[in-house]
């Protein structure tokens, strides 16, 4: 209980979790598929051995990313990409069937919440890595690593405030993977290449429509800047304006509470300076070092809460 310290052991016991997923999705497909699948694990299985399961699909994942694209600036071959989202789909089952066993068997604890949001921590930098070379992006699968632990981070401060983890309509647990693992499976169809070329020859529709003064943009950048719009920026708004509520009825401080990202911003600034100052260019030629370092670190302060 080192690890963890005194202040923490104390919370654990007074912890109880609570979550609200008003994702149609999951309420009416998968959550009645997950209610199946918990029925094929044993009675003496421990739920923590399906999270540890669930996280080890990502990192061999990982692995065959590392072995095929080692600067994920290169295309596997095509059977990685289709390994990519069956494995992403295996995790995202295990992580979902993992509470449902800890009902199940009446074997539910802090201790276990607390190793299964460690491992979906740990999770964004291995996934990060496996869709960095499907999209055949190279150095930009930092970025990606960061466009899925900015809203993971926010939302985890969020709990600490409302005591409720609050998934939206559309939300990445549930339909931002979905879209992930369907897009490594239609890269087994295209190969990877498609997302490393100019988006107006992986979509020709797109080349009837005359843009003269727009340079080569591979198509992973307008998928980087689409996800930044339209599911990071919101919600990080939404993030915000929830625990100002919270503040306020509190009669806090919202500065104190933004300070509490200070580690997290550190962390990014920190990695940001030393990848631009780095003589290696750690960044283009260890892109898997540079983000489960980072995703370490990272997954150190989640739990840190």
């Amino acid at each position: 209980m080192g690890y963890i310290g005194a202040h923490g052991v104390e919370t654990l016991k007074r912890y109880r979790y609570s979550g609200q997923d008003h994702s149609v999705v999951a309420k009416y497909v998968l959550q009645p598929f997950w209610s199946r699948c918990v029925t094929l694990f044993p009675l003496w299985m421990p739920p923590n051995m399906i999270t540890l399961t669930g996280f080890m699909f990502l990192v061999v994942s990982a692995l065959l990313g590392y072995i095929y694209s080692p600067h994920l600036d290169t295309a596997p071959p095509r059977w990685v990409h289709l390994a990519h989202g069956l494995l992403l789909f295996l995790y995202q089952t295990f992580d979902a069937v993992d509470g449902k066993q800890a009902r199940r068997t009446s074997s539910s604890s802090p201790l276990g919440e607390l190793f299964d949001h460690g491992c979906d921590a740990l999770a964004c930098a291995f996934e990060a890595l496996a869709l960095g070379s499907t999209l055949m992006c190279g150095r930009f699968t930092f970025c990606f690593w960061v466009i899925a632990a900015v809203p993971f981070y926010l939302a985890t401060w969020e709990h600490f405030f409302t005591n409720t983890l609050i998934l939206p309509l559309i939300n990445g647990p549930t339909e931002g993977l979905m879209l992930i693992y369907l897009s490594h499976s239609f890269t087994f169809l295209t190969g990877a290449e498609w997302w490393a070329q100019d988006f107006r020859k992986s979509i020709p529709l797109l080349s009837w429509v005359p843009l003269p003064f727009i340079p080569d943009i591979p198509l992973y950048i307008i998928v980087m800047i689409l996800m930044i719009l339209f599911a990071v920026i919101p919600t990080i708004g939404s993030n915000v304006s929830n625990v100002q509520k919270v503040v306020e009825a509190r009669k806090g401080s919202m500065v104190l509470a933004l300070a509490m990202l200070l580690p997290f911003i550190a962390l990014l600034t920190g990695v940001a300076v030393w990848s631009y100052l780095s003589p290696s260019d750690i960044m283009r030629n260890q892109p898997h070092l540079l983000v489960i370092g980072t995703g370490f670190a990272f997954g150190y302060l989640v739990v840190s809460f």
